[in-house]
């Protein structure tokens, strides 16, 4: 005759409540507002985010140059002749427009 025993029922739960409470930080580590997946999706915005401010930046530069560049104290002529063609549509007496 063979003696076996079962094992007790609150072994059993206790086991099955660590196990998913083990499943359940796990999913929480992976998928939740502070897990990897997270984690590098804002990575990955703030790569986006980094190129986008260092355009802007350039563009930013850019605007900073021609504004000098036409101030009072510094007058690029060739720049405010550029821009009077531009903006105005002016045109010397010796040229000839071909539209």
């Amino acid at each position: 005759m063979s003696t076996r025993r079962r094992a007790p029922l609150g072994v059993i739960l206790y086991f099955t409540t660590l196990l998913l409470l083990g499943l359940y930080f796990t999913f929480a580590a992976v998928q939740g507002d502070y897990g990897v997946f997270k984690r590098a999706e804002i990575e990955a915005e703030g790569r986006v985010l980094a190129e986008e401010l260092a355009v802007l930046e350039a563009e930013v530069a850019r605007m900073e140059n021609l504004t000098r560049r036409l101030s009072d104290t510094y007058l690029d002529l060739d720049l405010l002749d550029e821009r009077a063609r531009d903006v105005l549509g002016l045109i010397r007496a010796d040229e000839i427009v071909i539209r």
